[in-house]
C-alpha cells in the first residue's frame, strides 16, 4: 500500500492531527512510532481551514491492539463528525468529545484489514470541510477458529447446531464477542434461540422449541478479525446451511412396550418393542438421532458387560441415540417379548421388519423420546444430543447474552464405545 509522506508543513486545506495512540492501561511494546495513515483530501476540504496529519512512512501498519483517535488543533475549529468503516462495512465505534477538539474509539480495531475514516470539521469562520483517510491494520498473531456442526445437509427438526472454537473462551467480555458474532437464522422463523456453552471450547444452539418442520438454517460468523480478547482475534469461518425436514419424532413407552411415531403430530405407526430390562433400564428423556448403522457387531466386553449377561451379536437397521451405546435396533431374538416385556440391555429392540421401516423412515435430527423407565435421564451433553431436556430458561442460563455469565462444568468425557443391546 502506498502511504502519504509525513508532513512538515502545514497544508492550507484542514485542521485535524489524527494519530492512533496507544491505551492508558495497555501494556505498549516500546514502538514509539505513529501508525500509518495515508490522506486523500476531498474537493469540500480545501475550502477549510488548516490540516496536519502525522504518521510513518513506509508499509507499517497499524496495531489493531491501540485506539484511533483524532484530534482538531487547539483554536483552529472543532470536528463536528467522524466515520471509520473496515473492508467488510463493519463502523468502527467512537466518542467525540462535547467542544469537538478530540474523537477516539471506543471498540477494538479489526485485525488485518483496511480502515477508511472519514471526519467532517467546521472552521472557526463556520467554514466546513471533510477530510478522507485510510490505513491498514496487521494480521493477527494468534487466531479463533470456528467450526460449526453438524455438516450441511438435511436433518431433523432436533438437530441443534454446534460452534466448536480453536481456542478456550472464558471470560464473560469474551463469550459476550463470540455469541454477538455467530448468528443463526431460521426461514421460516422459530420461536427464541439461544447458544449454550457447553463448556470452554463448544456452544449449542437451539430455539425455544424444535425447528419448524421444512425449515432452512443458516450459521454464519462476523468473528473475522474482530478481536475477541488479548491478541486474540477471531478467523474467517465456513457458513453453515441445514435443511430440515418433516416433524419426526417417535415415543418410546417402556412400561407399556409400544413406540408411537408420529410425522408433523400425527400418528403414523404404532410399535411393540422392548427396553432395557432391570439393571440396564433405557435412558427417559428426549434423544436426537446421531446417524445410522445397517449392520453392527454388539458385544457385551466392549461395555463391561460379561458372564452370563454377555453376547456377541450381528445387529441390523441400527439407529444410534447416545454415544455410548443405545440405538433403535432390529432384535429377532426377542420378538416373543416386544409389547410383553422389558428384556433388553439398554437398546429399544423391534422386529426385523419394524426396524427396517424405522431405519428407512427417521433420519440424523429426528426425535426419540423415551418415557416411563426405570432408568436415569439422558444426559444434556457429551453422549449425544440431550439438548432438548435442558428447560428453556435454564438454557438460556447457559447464554452470556441472554442471562449473564454461566460457568458450568464440562461434559463427561464419553468414550465412544461399541453398543449394548
Amino acid at each position: 500500500m502506498n502511504h502519504t509522506p509525513r508532513f512538515r508543513t502545514v497544508l492550507s486545506c484542514a485542521l485535524l492531527a489524527m494519530s492512533l495512540v496507544a491505551g492508558a492501561t495497555a501494556c505498549g511494546d516500546g514502538d514509539s512510532k505513529r501508525h500509518p495513515l495515508s490522506a486523500k483530501p476531498s474537493s469540500s476540504a480545501a475550502a477549510a481551514a488548516k490540516i496536519v496529519f502525522s504518521g510513518p512512512t513506509g508499509k507499517t501498519k497499524a496495531d489493531p491492539n491501540k485506539p484511533l483517535e483524532v484530534t482538531a488543533r487547539t483554536g483552529d475549529g472543532r470536528i463536528t463528525d467522524v466515520t471509520a468503516i473496515d473492508t467488510k462495512g463493519h463502523y468502527l465505534a467512537g466518542e467525540l468529545a462535547a467542544d469537538g477538539t478530540r474523537w477516539h474509539s471506543t471498540a477494538a480495531l479489526a485485525a488485518g484489514t483496511r480502515y477508511t475514516v472519514k471526519v467532517a470539521t467546521e472552521s472557526k469562520k463556520g467554514t466546513s470541510g471533510v477530510r478522507t483517510l485510510s490505513f491498514d491494520t496487521r494480521p493477527a498473531k494468534k487466531k479463533l477458529e470456528v467450526e460449526f456442526g453438524p455438516e450441511a445437509g438435511e436433518y431433523g427438526v432436533g438437530q441443534p447446531i454446534t460452534a466448536t472454537l480453536s481456542e478456550p473462551v472464558k471470560s464473560k467480555a469474551a463469550r459476550d464477542v463470540v455469541e454477538r458474532a455467530l448468528k443463526v437464522r431460521s426461514t421460516p422463523s422459530a420461536e427464541g434461540g439461544a447458544w449454550y456453552w457447553v463448556d470452554d471450547t463448544e456452544l449449542h444452539y437451539r430455539p425455544k422449541e424444535y425447528w419448524p418442520a421444512n425449515s432452512v438454517i443458516t450459521a454464519t460468523s462476523n468473528l473475522d478479525g474482530v478481536r475477541v480478547s488479548n491478541k486474540l482475534y477471531g478467523a474467517a469461518t465456513k457458513p453453515l446451511k441445514l435443511e430440515i425436514g418433516d416433524r419426526v419424532e417417535a415415543i418410546v413407552d417402556a412400561s407399556s412396550h409400544y413406540m408411537t411415531v408420529l410425522v408433523n403430530g400425527e400418528e403414523i405407526n404404532n410399535i411393540p418393542i422392548t427396553t432395557g430390562k432391570p439393571g440396564f433400564s433405557t435412558r427417559n428423556g428426549v434423544k436426537v438421532v446421531l446417524g445410522q448403522e445397517y449392520y453392527v457387531q454388539m458385544r457385551g466386553t466392549s461395555v463391561g458387560i460379561g458372564g452370563s449377561e454377555g453376547y456377541n451379536l450381528p445387529v441390523y437397521y441400527a439407529t444410534r441415540v447416545t454415544w455410548s451405546g443405545e440405538y433403535v435396533h432390529a432384535a429377532p431374538w426377542s420378538v416373543g417379548s416386544q409389547g410383553v416385556a422389558n428384556v433388553s440391555h439398554g437398546c429399544v429392540g423391534m422386529s426385523t421388519a419394524n426396524a427396517a421401516w424405522f431405519f428407512e423412515t427417521f433420519r440424523q435430527g429426528d426425535l426419540v423420546e423415551v418415557i416411563n423407565s426405570a432408568g436415569d435421564y439422558m444426559e444434556d451433553f457429551g453422549n449425544g444430543f440431550g439438548d432438548w431436556n435442558v428447560d428453556w430458561e435454564d438454557w438460556r442460563e447457559g447464554s452470556v447474552l441472554q442471562a449473564g455469565t454461566r460457568e458450568g462444568s464440562s461434559p463427561a468425557d464419553y468414550a465412544r464405545l461399541r453398543p449394548s443391546i
